[in-house]
């Protein structure tokens, strides 16, 4: 294995990209695969305790084994995942833990065949990013090879799951890159190709969700202009449960068992009475495409409140799982309830039938709640085969994703990085500077000095020293007391009585600023600007490890821009 493995290292680069394109390629269709059979097979087993005690209490149960084994088997976190993906590839270097490849589909696996409302597609994203980071680790590649491999295994799962190998890679590109480098495409493409034609082998080449064909009109262009209103203010709504589900259980449940155990006995009792709502929900969207079930607006308007309510208590209460599903859900139902206003509405005008609106719907939602227009677009497209209705898709997409962007400064996957000051987006200075690690910024042939030494005996050392710093330090424990700087003691060593009286304790800086080896540097270089500092100690447990200086930081910058220029 070790002559193979050094054998793929030593080819070009180019070369590596595609052989890592394949392998992730197929090892992540086969991931999709597994989960996509096992929630179609034990659902429907479960199906027979419908009626039962047992049936209300099944999304409690899934809930609570997917948070004692996320946290106490595999030490993971719950939620839809995706975040950590982003953060990985933006912050890591592409670096992912070998239990992400399968940490999160046993635990959507569990949430959502009990019931749960969530989507399988975020966590098989994650197992395909997972496998990419971890081949690539294996092979020793750098961390730019590194970062295309982990989008080259989101790429496959995305592209395998739907049947859409063209959405596999827009979503990559635009939400788990955050860029359109062409470094990354390569392997993305094969990725993403071959994917799809493992889904193909087994499943056939089917779409997941099929519709009769429609006719646009100019009244239904105009309508879907105004759908994206709706639409945009279920999107925030559903953002913003969201976000709620996790703060209060988190305040009024702080012990991680009761929660799940609380949580999921709400969303029990949510899908008994709206059994709708229950899983990943695509029967529903099935339904409302194929244009013969009828339901009622008021109802229909229930549904979409509690789609929103039955995936923020699953999340929020440790479930695991996507919000894909759950978009496609919420955005359908809005676009078949916005549809049947219409013609209440407006009775004399001539409208699409509603399975347009519905699609239109679809992709609204996936744009807004993701803040990716593309990805709405060309994956109800892919899924649906809904080209004749591309014009509206466009146009709701892209007003859907502005006017949420107004209401909400950053997506479902981001507003967890953000608040964690985790959120580093290609071409910025904070996603640039995390390129660079503090090893190679830090200064370490700082010669040290002792309290009790008078200034006098540092002639020597300056003399020698390429630094007009110098870090003082405890002589028995080695324990780092502060800093001595040059221009601060030049007066002293110019007067012989005092360079020989006055002691290094005497004219150190011992409550001056410094960083840790483990700060960002933004964090870093929003410190120097604050205290007006050129050089900061970097001190870990009370021992000097070296100095970083703005000069230094700055310069490495400028080369780490060069390069991301280059790409």
């Amino acid at each position: 294995m070790s002559s193979l493995r050094q054998q793929i290292s030593n080819l070009d680069h180019r070369i590596q990209l595609v052989l890592i394109g394949v392998v992730v390629g197929v090892f992540s269709g086969f991931a999709a695969l597994g989960l996509n059979l096992a929630l179609n097979t034990v659902p429907r087993w479960l199906s027979r305790f419908k009626g039962q005690a047992l049936y209300w209490i099944l999304p409690a149960i899934g809930i609570l084994s997917t948070v004692v084994f996320l946290r106490h088997l595999v030490r993971d976190r719950s939620g839809h995942g995706v975040p950590e993906v982003i953060f990985s590839v933006s912050a890591r270097g592409g670096r992912m833990p070998r239990s992400s490849v399968f940490s999160r589909l046993v635990a959507s696996f569990l949430t959502i065949s009990s019931g749960g409302s969530a989507g399988p597609e975020a966590p098989v994203v994650i197992s395909g990013a997972g496998i990419g980071s971890n081949l690539s680790a294996w092979l020793r590649s750098n961390d730019r090879i590194r970062v295309a491999a982990t989008g080259s295994g989101a790429a496959a799962a995305i592209a395998a799951i739907f049947n859409a190998p063209v959405t596999g890679i827009i979503f990559t590109m635009e939400v788990i890159l955050g860029e359109w480098a062409p470094v990354n495409m390569l392997p993305v493409a094969i990725a993403s190709v071959t994917g799809t034609e493992i889904s193909r082998i087994f499943h056939g080449n089917q779409i997941p969700f099929r519709h009769r064909p429609l006719q646009v009109g100019l009244a239904d262009i105009l309508s879907v202009a105004a759908m994206s209103i709706l639409v945009a203010l279920f999107v925030i709504l559903f953002i913003r449960a969201l976000k709620a589900g996790g703060r209060i259980f988190a305040r009024w449940l702080p012990n991680h068992m009761m929660r799940a155990v609380v949580g999921g006995l709400l969303v029990g009792v949510v899908v008994v009475i709206f059994p709708a709502v229950r899983g990943e929900g695509y029967h529903q969207v099935r339904a409302l495409l194929d244009g013969g079930e009828s339901q009622a607006l008021a109802l229909t308007l229930v549904l979409v409140l509690m789609k929103i309510v039955a995936t923020a208590l699953t999340l929020g209460s440790g479930g695991s799982g996507g919000v894909f599903a759950p978009s496609l859900v919420i955005g359908a139902l809005t676009g078949y309830l916005f549809h049947g206003v219409m013609c209440m509405l407006f009775p004399a005008t001539v409208f699409a039938d509603g399975p347009m609106y519905v699609l239109a719907g679809m992709a609204g939602t996936i744009s807004g709640t993701l803040a990716a227009p593309l990805t709405g677009i060309f994956l109800i497209v892919e899924i649906t085969g809904g080209y004749d209705v591309i014009l509206p898709l466009l146009v709701v997409s892209f007003l859907t994703y502005t006017l949420v962007r107004l209401a909400e400064r950053h997506s479902i996957y981001q507003y967890e990085l953000a608040e964690r000051g985790q959120l580093l987006r290609p071409r910025t200075d904070a996603r640039i500077l995390a390129e660079i690690p503090m090893t190679e910024l830090l200064e370490r042939d700082l010669i040290p000095v002792y309290p009790d030494m008078p200034l006098a005996k540092l002639i020597p050392w300056i003399r020698r020293s390429r630094r007009n710093h110098f870090p003082v330090e405890d002589r028995r424990s080695g324990r780092f007391l502060g800093m001595i700087n040059f221009a601060d003691i030049k007066e002293f060593l110019f007067d012989d009585a005092l360079a020989q009286t006055v002691l290094v304790e005497e004219v150190m800086r011992s409550d001056g600023p410094i960083v840790g080896p483990d700060e960002s540097l933004p964090q870093v270089l929003a410190l120097f600007d604050r205290t007006g500092a050129w050089s900061l100690p970097v001190v870990q447990n009370d021992r000097f490890l070296g100095l970083i200086s703005k000069s230094t930081l700055l310069d490495h910058y400028r080369k780490e821009l060069k390069a991301e220029t280059e790409l």
